[in-house]
């Protein structure tokens, strides 16, 4: 369903949605890590799990790595400002229990890294797990966790930030549930298909519309929406990653199941609006607690901070109005120009350099006349039912 900008301004609405929806996941997948840089982590943390577990010492020689986070989720976007981008991985240690100390564990960890002569030019102690810093490249946020016998989930426990106790996690469990979500399909108007079925001829260029889905596109959006929003703000105050993942996953579950839609936009803007809403406010203590808890464990909440810094409270509200507003008013935009200038203002530079590659896409398909236009008016690589579009030569002739 991607279509080939730009798109005629009396194109039916659904067209257009249609085609704003490509070329946000063409932004996507400009921001995404390449094939090569995520085969490169994975070679470099597996390496480093060989040699943790190739120790002497008995706790590191049962013990598993593994990506989480973004990398995991495969919701990664490329970080503004700087050229590394986070790979943050799992060192679940099996021989270690509750009872031992969290500074203890992560401490085991940083020696033996620091026994391979470059994993110790590489090494940087963070709060509560070790940095290896692969230069200009990305770097490895190695965290370690034990078992948590009490998760029924087969939840894991990772250091506090003081390293004094251990708190509940489950990356593996929050994954699998996030997958789940993210095969999840919307429902279409009967209109919608009639367009999708017309479009068939209108071929995806100048590259295909990857399997990703709308929960992952929509979550590396608002992740992008977000960095450029923070991106001169000097407190730190941005919402988190995890915050923003979790919220957008229980709404698009949410919309899924409770509404039928025209374009896979109108999910995307459904999702946005409806995250909010899954924000949990629990008194505790005679007092009010903001919750975006783990739902695949019991304790852990992403939204802890919130409670001790109100200005990531207000911080993420005031950002979120304006990313719905941002993609509502992208979705409600006719005219390829317009359209350009909303999403450049709010997802930064990536959209020009989509842009410019879909318009270079345009006249070079022009000039060789293997371009047509569809039965709807959108723009085609194929001639079946559709008129060529005749080569510009510039001489007005």
């Amino acid at each position: 369903m991607n279509l080939l900008a730009p798109v005629p301004n009396d194109a039916p609405t659904i067209l257009r949605k249609s085609a704003v929806y490509s070329i946000l996941d063409e932004i996507c997948r400009d921001l995404e890590l390449s094939e090569t840089q995520l085969a490169d982590a994975k070679t470099s943390y597996e390496a480093v799990a060989d040699w943790l577990s190739g120790s002497t010492n008995p706790v590191l020689r049962d013990l598993r790595l593994y990506a989480h986070g973004s990398t995991g989720l495969g919701t990664s976007v490329k970080p503004l400002g700087r050229e590394d981008f986070d790979v943050d991985v799992i060192c679940l240690v099996n021989g270690f229990s509750a009872a031992g100390s969290p500074a203890e564990l992560k401490r085991l960890i940083g020696e033996r890294l620091r026994e391979n002569a470059r994993y110790a030019s590489m090494l940087e102690e963070k709060k509560r797990c070790w940095r290896l810093n692969y230069a200009r490249e990305f770097h490895l946020d190695v965290s370690p966790t034990i078992i948590n016998v009490k998760c029924a989930n087969g939840g894991e426990l990772v250091p506090d930030k003081k390293l004094r106790e251990w708190k509940p996690t489950n990356p593996s469990g929050y994954k699998a549930l996030f997958e789940t979500r993210a095969r999840l399909q919307p429902r279409l108007h009967e209109q919608k298909k009639a367009y999708a079925n017309d479009r068939a001829e209108v071929v995806p260029f100048p590259t295909q519309m990857t399997g990703k889905g709308i929960l992952r596109r929509t979550v590396q959006l608002l992740k992008r929406h977000r960095d450029t929003h923070f991106q001169h703000v000097t407190e730190e105050v941005a919402p988190i990653s995890i915050v923003i993942t979790t919220l957008a996953a229980r709404a698009y579950e949410y919309c899924i199941g409770m509404f039928t839609f025209d374009t896979e936009l109108d999910v995307l803007v459904a999702v946005v609006r409806m995250m909010p809403h899954f924000i949990e406010k629990r008194g505790v203590g005679g007092r009010i607690e903001f919750w975006v808890p783990n739902e695949t464990t019991v304790g852990e909440n992403f939204a802890d901070r919130w409670n001790t810094e109100p200005a990531r409270v207000k911080a993420f509200y005031e950002w979120h109005g304006k990313a719905l507003a941002d993609f509502e008013k992208a979705a409600a935009m006719e005219g390829i120009d317009r359209i350009s200038l909303v999403l450049e203002a709010s997802l930064g530079s990536v959209v020009r350099r989509v842009m410019d590659r879909r318009t270079d896409a345009i006249t070079s398909a022009r000039g060789a006349g293997k371009l047509f236009v569809g039965t709807t008016g959108g723009l085609s690589l194929s001639g079946t039912s559709s008129s060529a579009v005749p080569r510009n030569t510039h001489f007005g002739d």
